[in-house]
């Protein structure tokens, strides 16, 4: 399995319940997934990210798919980077 990590700093004004919701709504359209989860930042410190995004895939292969899925990339990327904030992924492989 994988966990793929990503970790969103938004621009001022946008909303994270929003960006969740967009974030979310990739279950059940993004066949590769096998898990998701999407939390939003409570601290509000200036070290924190608003948004982070796990999703959990079977394998690297599936992986390369889910970053190319149609409806991730026109709906969900095409979301999440219109505003330019920043953002930072990771991977985890359980072996």
């Amino acid at each position: 399995m994988v966990k793929h990590v990503v970790c969103f700093k938004l621009k001022k004004g946008e909303d994270p319940l929003k960006a969740k919701e967009i974030l979310l709504s990739m279950k059940g359209k993004v066949p590769t997934l096998r898990g998701i989860e999407v939390g939003i930042d409570e601290l509000h410190s200036d070290r924190s990210f608003d948004v982070m995004l796990t999703v959990l895939l079977d394998d690297f292969a599936a992986l390369s798919e889910y970053q190319n899925d149609p409806y991730h990339c026109s709906v969900v990327k095409e979301y999440m980077h219109r505003g330019k904030g920043k953002q930072r992924g990771g991977r985890l492989h359980d072996r």
